[in-house]
């Protein structure tokens, strides 16, 4: 591997002992990004930039997203396709290097137009995925997701000719996470990945979002990290914390509570690098400041946190997630095909998902003890292998309780966990 580009910033700064913090954030307008770039890099952490692409952009209508550039109209995040290259440019210069990098987040079953505007302003970091970006979305067929993600992999992949080391993140281990059993989101992140390497992206990351349960959420990453090395052998890689991807704490405590668990997760796991959230997730977009606060309140706790890596192996999650895996592996030697082929025969299935392509019948629920667990599980290859506890039917109203578990759990008053924050606030 070069020793450029965004995975192997991800990983000096691992081998210093640093955890990467990185922000969600964008805007429409050039000049605010480029404060909110420069906020990013100025935060008394190790950060990484953000560039998240507009609604419009992400579901492909350039031409809404050209008009609002045009009328100066404000949108929900930066339209990289829209602006002009010289705008972009600007926002970057003198900020954007080895020592900043920055990746494009965006949202997109059909990313072509994206990869083609960030490769041409010389940004080498974006995320995403064709099953990640298309079955959560909305209701593009997942054929369609992937033959485009296949041929941006290689658009990306032409940086390589320009010096460049191109970066790659699958969102798999987010899909659908508040009420997703870990051993599919370990397998869909595993195989994402696999996909991105077979398609000639050398360096990615893997992501895995934090859920109800700290010790299953360890187990969860370990079996992350235990299948890359089986996996990726040939290739830069390192594993991203998100903080919980659904309801966010309602109270300042119980925000910073949770991002706490979620830096403290990435650290004790020996992931490299997270995502954080912000005291402002639960009402609106967070402004720049608040942004800052969340990055270097994460950086505050896992400066005091401690490596303590599970072993891999061993566990349900990982028994369960490898299984996953090697099943999708067997069905065809092309992995395209082979995840087609393993949403059209429940192979994968996520629970709650309402797209067309997903099979539907798995279930799960959170059980007393607050770890997510199967209560069906449809016609996945984990007969024998998957810890399946049979609940009562799960109503409408149960699936909105089980959404809003982790924001009751962590709104409620602990007077030591209360104290702990105190002394972690920057």
């Amino acid at each position: 591997m070069t020793g450029v580009g965004f995975g192997a910033f991800v990983r000096r700064a691992h081998d210093a002992g640093r955890l990467v913090v990185q922000p969600r954030m964008g805007m429409s307008s050039p000049e605010r990004m480029r404060a909110g770039l420069l906020a990013t890099r100025d935060t008394a952490a190790t950060t990484v930039g953000t560039i998240t692409l507009d609604s419009y952009t992400r579901v492909g209508d350039l031409e809404s997203a050209k008009l609002a550039v045009l009328e100066d109209v404000a949108l929900n995040g930066y339209p990289i396709v829209s602006h002009e290259k010289a705008t972009t440019l600007n926002v970057l210069d003198g900020i954007h290097g080895p020592d900043f990098p920055v990746q494009v987040r965006h949202g997109s079953a059909a990313p072509q137009d994206i990869f083609r505007a960030l490769t041409d302003v010389g940004l080498d970091a974006s995320e995403g995925g064709p099953v990640s970006y298309c079955l959560p979305y909305g209701r593009v067929p997942l054929r369609d997701s992937v033959a485009h993600w296949a041929e941006s992999c290689e658009v990306f992949a032409t940086l390589r000719e320009q010096g460049a080391e191109p970066h790659l993140e699958t969102f798999g281990g987010c899909v659908l996470g508040q009420l997703c059993p870990p051993s599919l989101l370990v397998a869909v992140s595993v195989l994402e990945a696999i996909f991105f390497r077979r398609h000639g992206i050398r360096s990615i990351s893997l992501s895995y979002a934090q859920q109800t349960d700290p010790g299953q959420d360890a187990e969860a990453v370990a079996a992350l990290r235990t299948l890359c090395a089986r996996f990726l052998p040939d290739t830069e890689w390192h594993v991203v914390i998100y903080a919980y991807m659904g309801l966010f704490p309602e109270t300042e405590q119980g925000a910073y509570r949770l991002l706490g668990k979620a830096a403290e997760l990435a650290v004790v796991s020996g992931s490299e690098r997270i995502i954080v959230k912000t005291v402002a997730e639960s009402r609106r977009i967070p402004t720049v400041a608040e942004n800052v606060a969340a990055l270097e309140y994460a950086a505050s706790v896992a400066e005091r946190t401690p490596r303590a890596p599970l072993e891999g192996t061993g566990t349900q999650t990982y028994a369960e997630a490898s299984a996953l895996v090697n099943a999708v592996l067997a069905l065809d030697d092309d992995l395209g095909r082979a995840i087609l082929t393993a949403f059209a025969e429940g192979c994968l299935d996520v629970p709650y998902c309402l797209h067309p392509d997903n099979a539907g019948f798995s279930r799960s629920y959170i059980a007393a003890d607050g770890r997510l667990c199967w209560s069906d599980i449809g016609k996945m290859p984990l007969n024998g292998i998957a810890d399946v506890r049979p609940a009562q039917a799960i109503t409408s109203a149960d699936l909105l309780d089980s959404l809003s578990y982790v924001r009751r759990s962590y709104d409620r008053h602990d007077p030591e966990d209360a104290e702990r924050f105190e002394r972690a606030r920057p």
